[in-house]
């Protein structure tokens, strides 16, 4: 499921983008100011950021910079009444990906949004092929060279969780929320042991490699 935070003061307007989103098969987190949002980052992972600019405590400029200072490629797209020149192109300046002005009509509304994510290459995709290793997620299957590679439900969210996003970082914080939920008892060293098992378990596997991101998590890398 492509996950997107909504970032919006306006609760009925987060409602509405919110409701829109959903009906297209996207999964949505309502921030109601940057404060919110940068919080929000740090304990799960989005494939997007749907953002307005005039908002208490952090407005979105300083929410889209301070993004941009760990993650270059996430799609930001601007919804704001602000129309003028300048702030235009203070937000592409600011690493940007698009501006939408309200009112704006809903329906091109999530048509930009499905462009910005097709244009960074994330896909709703229920297979995924790497090298030697295959994974059907209907099916919650993984066959490496043709037989089936014995993992845990867990173990496979995981692995086509950062199989799906090659190159990106995800922190030991964000995969314990999306995939651990409330468990009192997962830590961080639960992440350790699953990736350490992970890795075992797909030492054959000639297309990927994972690696640990010191300090912060782990990705997953194509040979």
């Amino acid at each position: 499921m492509i996950k997107i935070l909504v970032v919006e003061d306006d609760r009925a307007i987060n409602g509405l983008v919110c409701t829109y989103l959903r009906n297209k098969g996207y999964e949505t987190t309502a921030c109601y100011d940057g404060k919110e949002a940068l919080e929000a980052l740090e304990t799960s992972s989005y494939s997007m950021i749907v953002s307005d600019i005039m908002m208490p405590n952090v407005d979105g400029f300083e929410l889209a910079e301070n993004v941009r200072l760990t993650d270059k490629d996430i799609p930001i797209l601007f919804m704001t009444a602000k129309d003028d020149k300048p702030s235009k192109l203070f937000a592409y300046t600011l690493g940007v990906d698009d501006y939408v002005v309200k009112p704006f009509d809903m329906d091109v509304f999530t048509l930009k949004v499905a462009a910005l994510l097709r244009r960074a290459g994330i896909a709703e995709s229920k297979s995924l092929e790497v090298g030697n290793l295959t994974m059907n997620a209907e099916e919650h299957t993984a066959y490496l060279n043709g037989e089936e590679l014995p993992l845990t439900v867990r173990e496979f969210d995981l692995l086509f969780k950062l199989l799906s996003y090659p190159k990106k970082t995800f922190t030991r914080s964000a995969l314990m929320s999306e995939f651990w939920d409330y468990d009192s008892s997962a830590t961080s060293r639960t992440v350790d042991v699953y990736m350490a098992k992970l890795r075992e378990k797909t030492a054959a596997c000639n297309g990927f490699e994972i690696l640990t991101v010191h300090g912060l998590g782990y990705k997953a890398v194509l040979k």
